[in-house]
């Protein structure tokens, strides 16, 4: 790992609160404060999920616990199935749980690695924040936006530390990105592109079925479905969530999350004024969610931007014999920033590039650097 990933667990711990706020944990009661915590105290980690991603995170993680300068270790797993939960143990050794509040309860975590299918994904950073947990989410960081509200809400209330993976994120090409545009180098910011794009054949997300998955025997469905709509065990659903609506936001929050995490960090941090989405079933029909998606991200002028570009009634002038004369009226309805388009498909591998184009200069992004 690079020396600026290091961390002492002095340093990752050190916004831990005393006592963690208490939390409804159903029938398995209100979780022990965060416990008390040393110099030299390995930081504990525990994974909720592992299928076929968080049983790379479970790997990873106990790869890193072999070198002391990572100062971690892996002890406890969780999934709803039973051989999931037999085969994390097997490659890390710790403890195993079917369920996640048993896991905040019992396995005396510091921090947990959450890689469950995305309908869970608020729920339990929240639980754990609010047991004293601090959490790495997968993406995304939740299915829906008010449940993405909540959780930051929790992290601004505990303090704990929240991260949500995306890929290429830590690549400083966007944050050099940033630099360049906060400096002007593009002049006022006009337009943006962005897209994730690949050819699977039989449609994206068809993982695969394992046939030993059985509810009577060794899965749990209802705690599999938990906040979603409750619905007969299919094993399709169960094995490949992301074709459905219930749990997954297919290409959105799936693909399309990292083509815009990494625009988001070199645009800065920005809440849009309007977004426009579009998708359809182009190639394949077993499934809920589209294989083609196009949204427009439409943003707020910049903090510098002319007032004349604030929405309301307007009147144009010319010049005539040295002064400003009116020549129109008319409504401005609204305006952006820019606009971002992002596009993505499983149905064809052939890409848009990454760019941001400006009033005065176009930004394009080749292989590891910036152009």
């Amino acid at each position: 790992m690079a020396d600026s990933l290091r961390v002492a667990r002095r340093d990752f711990l050190r916004t831990t609160a005393a006592g963690a706020a208490a939390v409804g944990m159903g029938v398995f009661g209100a979780p022990a404060a965060a416990r008390a915590l040393g110099a030299n105290d390995r930081i504990r980690f525990g994974v909720i999920g592992v299928g076929g991603m968080g049983t790379g995170h479970v790997s990873q993680l106990t790869d890193m616990a072999k070198n002391p300068e990572h100062n971690l270790e892996l002890v406890a797993v969780c999934d709803v199935f039973d051989n999931r939960i037999e085969r994390a143990k097997h490659i890390c050794g710790g403890e195993g749980y079917r369920d996640y509040r048993q896991l905040i309860e019992k396995a005396g975590v510091d921090a947990v690695v959450i890689a469950s299918p995305d309908h869970w994904h608020a729920k339990q950073s929240i639980d754990c924040l609010e047991a004293g947990i601090h959490v790495y989410c997968q993406k995304p960081m939740t299915l829906h936006w008010q449940e993405a509200k909540a959780v930051y809400q929790c992290v601004e209330r505990t303090k704990l530390a929240f991260q949500v993976g995306a890929q290429g994120c830590s690549d400083d090409v966007w944050f050099k990105a940033q630099e360049q545009i906060k400096a002007g180098a593009l002049g006022k910011l006009v337009w943006s592109q962005t897209g994730a794009f690949r050819n699977v054949p039989g449609g994206d997300w068809n993982y695969g079925l394992d046939w030993g998955a059985d509810p009577t025997r060794n899965l749990d469905w209802d705690l599999w479905l938990g906040p979603a709509p409750k619905r007969p065990f299919e094993l399709d659903r169960f094995c490949n969530f992301r074709k459905y609506w219930d749990y997954s936001g297919g290409l959105a929050t799936d693909l399309l999350y990292h083509a815009l995490s990494h625009m988001m960090i070199a645009l800065g941090p920005q809440f849009p004024t309007r977004v426009v989405a579009s998708g359809t079933n182009c190639a394949v029909s077993d499934r809920e969610v589209p294989d083609s998606f196009h949204v427009n991200v439409d943003f707020p002028p910049e903090e510098n931007a002319p007032k004349t570009f604030e929405p309301g009634e307007k009147t144009l002038t010319a010049e005539r014999d040295g002064k400003q004369v009116p020549i129109s009226t008319y409504t401005l309805d609204s305006t952006a920033g820019h606009t971002m388009a992002m596009h993505a498909t499983g149905a064809n591998d052939n890409g848009i590039p990454e760019l941001i184009r400006g009033e005065e200069a176009t930004m394009t992004f080749e292989g590891p650097g910036l152009v």
